[in-house]
């Protein structure tokens, strides 16, 4: 068997030898391969399937679209990821790429709810809450780990000034709780500034409400991946080692053992050790092939220099 090249790789080649009155003659066949798609569970043609671009992995064309109007109709678009769970690259669908494989339609709304959420998740802009007015307004905030501290927004198309973190008129003088609290003292909704044993409490950075039943009190946010404690609200994502419940209102609340806090810092301080002993034992042959690659440069543009120089007229 032998293989013919294709615009789509190499197709197998059955070699079929007939004989006709002591004559002897050759028929090539062309067996094109069947994949099967992980989605659907069925074989289909090479030419019938899609290829992600991020992690080459391989689907019927029909289950990837399927796949990504379900995705979009959902609203899950500020990621839409390779739909093998298996996939070890865990490949993202560009915008483009998307573009290419829904209609005009499903493509206007995966747009528009993309913008609508990398708004929501960004601390630093914000929609006007006047209705009508759909102006992307800038936050800036007074610096980091203050997220959550309300501060005034001004609106530049409509002028309205509105308070960064519960989006009412801006009130200096009152709390957001105060404000959502006024004529309406039997039901306020989720609080603001929650207290320590509070089942539902709010993003600091984005204020969507999270609940928690159980478990570890080191919390990320669903929505803007922010990574706070939940007791006291503090930002976490730089925290590595978990160095914030070792002391403070909020030493061992953690809610794991002394143990496994241990064996957590272990393996990040392991991680980082590693880096630095490949980077250790690099160097030195870094070092000794600088010199041989500025070599072939240089030798390479007096090359270039030459011939150019032998072409001109003399």
């Amino acid at each position: 068997m032998t293989g013919r090249s294709t615009s789509k790789g190499y197709l197998p080649v059955v070699t079929v030898m007939a004989t006709y009155s002591g004559s002897t003659s050759s028929v090539e066949l062309s067996i094109a391969p069947l994949i099967t798609c992980k989605l659907c569970l069925t074989e289909c043609p090479l030419q019938d399937t899609y290829e992600i671009h991020d992690c080459r992995c391989l689907y019927c064309e029909a289950c990837v679209k399927q796949y990504l109007s379900v995705m979009i109709t959902e609203g899950n678009v500020l990621a839409i990821t390779c739909p093998d769970a298996e996939c070890k690259k865990q490949g993202k669908l560009d915008a483009q790429e998307i573009e290419k494989l829904v209609n005009e339609q499903t493509f206007e709304r995966y747009s528009r709810l993309r913008f609508q959420k990398e708004v929501d998740v960004d601390p630093n802009r914000t929609f006007c809450p006047k209705a009508g007015c759909e102006t992307v307004c800038h936050v800036c905030s007074p610096s980091t780990g203050e997220n959550s501290k309300p501060i005034p927004v001004e609106c530049p198309e409509c002028g309205l000034e509105f308070c960064s973190v519960c989006k009412t008129k801006w009130h200096s003088s009152q709390s957001c709780d105060e404000v959502m609290n006024s004529g309406k003292a039997e039901d306020i909704g989720i609080p603001y500034s929650n207290t320590e044993d509070a089942q539902i409490k709010r993003c600091p950075v984005c204020h969507v409400p999270i609940e928690r039943n159980d478990g570890c009190a080191q919390m990320m946010c669903k929505r803007c991946k922010h990574v706070f404690c939940w007791y006291c609200l503090t930002s976490l994502d730089d925290d590595f080692l978990l160095r914030h419940y070792d002391k403070g209102p909020c030493k061992n609340k953690l809610g794991h053992s002394r143990a496994s806090v241990i064996w957590h810092r272990t393996q990040v301080v392991g991680i980082f050790a590693g880096f630095g002993v490949l980077l250790l034992i690099a160097s030195p042959f870094l070092l000794m092939a600088a010199p041989c690659i500025l070599c072939c440069k240089c030798k390479l543009c007096k090359c270039c220099e030459d011939e150019e120089g032998e072409g001109l007229p003399s």
